[in-house]
């Protein structure tokens, strides 16, 4: 299949700059202003029941409830990220500019604070209320995982426009990081962060990204406790990797699965911890390996399909999708095998979930396609990984 990556890209960000940026979420059920007049809403059983019969449904239930398109900050994140990484590729002002606006609404929305120690914070919550089958996250609630993609988005601006700016709001985000998160364990040699201030949660990709903030800000301004900080969270799930090289959800009895995007994400996490910080080579370049080699082998089949679950191909998920193709991408670093992964999932992403008018779909089921558009979880990342595949490919042929 012959497929033209740039156009692609180009019809899917035109789709999203019509909707400005914003559309449902496959979490977003309990805003629905129907269940909020309940008092049903105060009851969590009732809450986890009503988001994921949203979450599951095969016929978008969202009009009906009554839950409206919302602007996502891990989705501006995600965009303004494929746009830098465009302007990288091409050096075309106008992704930058599109990149600039993007950051602006993106901190315009940003949750601001004052640390204990008088440091001011930054974070970034989703636009829903989120109930966990652990804890209970009101909109807006500060969480680590929109937080580290805003921070890479700031980083990375900052990298390309030497704006000060975006540095000092990354640096804000390293005070939240230690402030404002539980350490859900914490030994002389491992730390777990948790996923927001609500909860004592140990789910390994998140922690991870607290150490990935941390590492950065670390590297740039040689800060030794940040550094220290982020080869703990590395140790911590490295130590709990299987056997096998796989790794599951998290630390509970009830988050014992093995997925392809969370394995995706704490590869890159660990990897860039390994880029920042000094010393932590013996542990982490092993531990990267055998799970680089148990993501390759159990998560993709032959024609590119990617995988939700190591035993089982269903539901096929754009999510899966989009963060295989990044991931492969950026783990590459010019072995072409992981490059051409990324194209040819990113073929058959094209081929099977893709719309006609440029969107991707959510899910391939056993039981048929289901085609809600969701802005956060594909559409924001299937931006940012097309990118993030023409500029390695751009790279890759210099």
């Amino acid at each position: 299949m012959s497929i033209d990556l740039k156009q692609s890209y180009d019809r899917l960000f035109a789709y999203c700059k019509r909707e400005d940026f914003a559309g449902y979420d496959p979490f977003d059920g309990l805003n629905s202003v129907l269940f909020q007049i309940t008092p049903l809403k105060h009851v969590r059983l009732a809450r986890l029941a009503l988001l994921q019969a949203v979450k599951r449904s095969p016929v978008n239930l969202r009009p009906i409830l009554g839950v409206k398109k919302g602007v996502n900050p891990k989705g501006l994140a995600l965009f303004a990220l494929a746009e830098l990484s465009r302007y990288r590729a091409t050096n075309d002002a106008a992704y930058a500019a599109t990149a600039k606006d993007l950051l602006e609404r993106l901190m315009n929305i940003a949750i601001r604070g004052i640390a204990v120690d008088g440091q001011s914070t930054l974070a970034f919550g989703y636009n829903f209320n989120w109930q966990s089958r652990n804890f209970y996250a009101p909109l807006g609630t500060p969480a680590i995982v929109p937080t580290a993609f805003a921070q890479q988005a700031l980083l990375e601006a900052y990298a390309a426009f030497g704006d000060e700016q975006f540095l000092k709001a990354a640096e804000e985000i390293c005070s939240f990081i230690l402030t404002g998160l539980n350490r859900s364990v914490e030994t002389t040699d491992e730390i777990c962060f948790s996923y927001t201030p609500l909860d004592r949660t140990e789910i390994y990709n998140a922690s991870l990204l607290a150490g990935e903030c941390l590492a950065r800000i670390g590297a740039l301004t040689q800060n030794a406790e940040y550094l220290g900080i982020a080869a703990k969270t590395a140790r911590f799930v490295i130590r709990r990797q299987r056997e096998d090289g796989a790794w599951t959800y998290g630390g509970n009895n009830i988050q014992a699965w093995v997925d392809n995007f969370h394995t995706a994400f704490i590869l890159q996490s660990l990897q860039r911890i390994l880029d920042c910080v000094p010393g932590v080579e013996n542990e982490t370049k092993p531990a990267i390996k055998r799970g680089t080699e148990y993501w390759l082998k159990n998560f993709f089949l032959d024609d590119g399909t990617p995988k939700y679950y190591d035993k089982s191909v269903y539901p096929v998920d754009i999510h899966s999708a989009a963060a295989a193709i990044a991931a492969l991408s950026e783990l590459s670093s010019g072995d072409n095998k992981m490059l051409d992964l990324a194209q040819k999932v990113a073929e058959w992403t094209l081929g099977n979930l893709c719309d006609p008018t440029g969107f991707f779909y959510y899910q391939r089921r056993q039981s048929g396609m289901v085609k809600t558009p969701f802005i956060r979880w594909g559409q924001a990342w299937m931006a940012y990984a097309l990118a993030r595949l023409i500029e390695a490919r751009t790279s890759n042929s210099l």
